[in-house]
């Protein structure tokens, strides 16, 4: 086999949550790029429906599902859906994510729990549910959207460093149960992120300069930058890679 044709994609399936912008969008361009026909998931139907344009624009043969990934009822509605209307899903990238910046004494539950439900437990609910199709048909590919806060911690954001912690350890546990099945489970943990999640930080001149230093790339990543560790985790290329965390962080897990 021709070594390049292990990164092809033609042929699969790949569901992106939370791939409207930023990150998620950057990771379905290239998945698209390799040949896979996407479904783009996000709440905002406006930008959902932007973003499937754009990537129609490019060639990509897309779909887009509108759907709450924190709600049980409309993830199982949208993947039951997918599965019978669409076509059986190869790949799922769990991306869906948010950041709240707070003192951690004043953090309040509900900020806490809805941090949880959006980094957390969407990415059980989209696996618990596409898994079953996987499992049936005896392959798959999940991708979780970890974190360098998945390993390290920073003042103000401890519950999405949690969140971001018990997913990379989801991520090994789905490997575990599921790769009698067939199913490779992996994440991928990026650094610094040029997405509008990070615009106030990338507006910080002071934050600015901390990452550049901090960062032995010296630089912020352009979210099209996560398409290659995507391609290789979704594709033959990566078929007895399962419970691995990828970082893609310029070497900031690297050094002290």
């Amino acid at each position: 086999m021709d070594a390049l044709s292990l990164f092809s994609l033609q042929g699969k399936r790949a569901l992106i949550t939370g791939s409207s912008r930023g990150i998620g969008y950057g990771i379905a361009e290239a998945l698209a790029g390799a040949g896979a026909e996407i479904l783009l998931n996000a709440r905002d139907k406006v930008a959902l429906g932007d973003a499937a344009a754009k990537l129609a624009t490019a060639g990509a043969k897309v779909h887009a599902l509108a759907f709450d990934v924190t709600s049980e009822d409309s993830v199982s509605d949208a993947i039951a859906h997918a599965e019978s209307e669409i076509g059986p899903i190869d790949i799922v990238v769990n991306n869906a994510g948010m950041q709240h910046r707070q003192p951690l004494e004043e953090w309040r539950l509900d900020k806490f729990e809805q941090v949880m439900a959006t980094n957390l437990t969407s990415a059980f609910l989209v696996s618990r549910e596409a898994v079953k199709g996987m499992i049936a048909r005896k392959r798959g590919r999940i991708i979780n959207i970890c974190s360098v806060m998945s390993n390290v911690a920073r003042a103000s954001i401890a519950p999405y460093s949690a969140s971001k912690a018990a997913l990379a350890n989801l991520t090994r546990g789905m490997a575990v149960d599921w790769a009698k099945h067939g199913i490779n489970v992996n994440g991928i943990a990026p650094g610094y992120i040029r997405t509008e999640l990070n615009e106030a930080l990338l507006q910080n001149v002071e934050f600015n300069a901390w990452v550049e230093k901090r960062t032995p790339l010296g630089r912020w990543a352009d979210p099209s930058e996560l398409g290659g560790a995507a391609i290789f985790l979704a594709s033959d290329a990566s078929t007895y890679v399962s419970g691995h965390i990828l970082y893609v962080d310029g070497g900031f897990t690297a050094t002290v």
